[in-house]
């Protein structure tokens, strides 16, 4: 069974075909603000973790990620990575979920989560690492998007998605893009015209209360506010502003920026799910290599379909099964690195990658 599919953008399928492409061309590891989603991308991290495939003291690779993308990359530069990030796969699998939460319960409830992966002590040592750098997307709310009182957030959402619907552009008139980022100076793609945002910092006082801002689901949990080092206000999940993949992160011609997804479709920030034209703009898939489950493989998992926030509310009244057909995609999934890794380093990639053909966002 074909368990992967691997396609690029012209620039990074040019280098695939001509056989130029090897783990020492990726600047940038890029992950999505998808929910439980991510799960599917277990076996592939551990498996590039494991094997050390990313990063050198020379050249550090950017881990660039919003929600749970963010939370993925958090463990990477721990001191066992390895054991941090099958402590957040535990923790994360079981986060509890009933009626009656609040979204300050749910908050409290991700706030263990990350406890349990992230130890106090360990932030420095995750900030001076020397194979890896991060940038964690947040968004920080403006006007009615600030507000906690429900009806309030949700009509100035309302109005976001309107205004984001007619222009993508209007975006920032509701929430500003604010990347948290450690290494000497903010990353590439911080710096272009088109980025739109701030670039802060992190440090160990912030480190945490970033990485929960990141993950902050509008109408489902409470914002952070004030972030230390930060422009003051309530900060939302990332993916509000990046949801899947939103920036060219290629500073030079023959960098590529992998991304592991969950599926075919790349979408630029969370308010365009449903709106079925919306692409990233012209020439931000160019550099990118993206690896996904195959359809084949997704038809094994429970139910036929990868896990989503949904599984929530339609396993309230059941959570252990809920919890054991997430652990079974884990399962699934966790040969899907190993099988990159064997076509990357056998050369069969040449053979099997697909171009990436997106239209450019209109």
């Amino acid at each position: 069974m074909k368990r992967i599919r691997i396609r690029a953008g012209k620039k990074a399928y040019n280098l695939v075909k001509d056989g130029g492409f090897s783990f020492d061309a990726i600047t940038t590891y890029v992950g999505p603000a998808v929910g439980p989603r991510w799960l599917v991308a277990s076996g592939f991290d551990l498996a590039l973790i494991e094997g050390r495939k990313l990063g050198s003291k020379a050249k550090p690779v950017l881990l660039a990620g919003a929600s749970a993308g963010a939370w993925r990359f958090a463990a990477w530069v721990q001191p066992e990575p390895r054991k941090s990030y099958t402590q957040l796969l535990k923790a994360y699998i079981r986060i509890p979920f009933k009626k009656t939460y609040t979204p300050e319960i749910l908050r409290d409830a991700l706030v263990r989560v990350i406890n349990a992966y992230v130890k106090d002590d360990a932030i420095p040592f995750a900030l001076a690492n020397d194979h890896y750098r991060l940038a964690f997307t947040t968004a920080r709310a403006r006007h009615l998007t600030a507000s906690e009182i429900e009806w309030v957030q949700r009509l100035g959402l309302g109005a976001g998605y309107l205004f984001n619907r007619m222009r993508s552009a209007s975006l920032p008139l509701f929430f500003e893009r604010v990347v948290f980022y450690n290494g000497p100076r903010p990353p590439h793609f911080c710096l272009q015209e088109d980025f739109r945002g701030k670039a802060v910092p992190l440090n160990p006082i912030n480190f945490k209360d970033a990485l929960l801002a990141s993950g902050a689901i509008p109408m489902i949990i409470y914002g952070n506010r004030d972030i230390y080092g930060a422009p003051r206000g309530i900060y939302r999940d990332g993916g509000i502003v990046d949801y899947h993949l939103n920036h060219d992160y290629a500073a030079r011609e023959k960098d590529v920026s992998l991304f592991f997804h969950h599926q075919e479709r790349v979408i630029p920030g969370w308010l365009d799910r449903n709106l079925k034209k919306r692409r990233p703009r012209a020439g931000v898939l160019d550099s990118v290599l993206m690896v996904y489950p195959s359809e084949e493989l997704v038809q094994k998992f429970p139910n036929g379909k990868v896990p989503d926030r949904e599984d929530f509310a339609a396993f309230i009244d059941n959570p252990k099964e809920r919890i054991k057909n997430w652990e079974d995609v884990v399962e699934l999934c966790a040969p899907l690195g190993e099988l990159f890794i064997e076509a990357v380093d056998s050369g069969k990639i040449r053979d099997i990658v697909e171009k990436i053909e997106e239209p450019a966002a209109k």
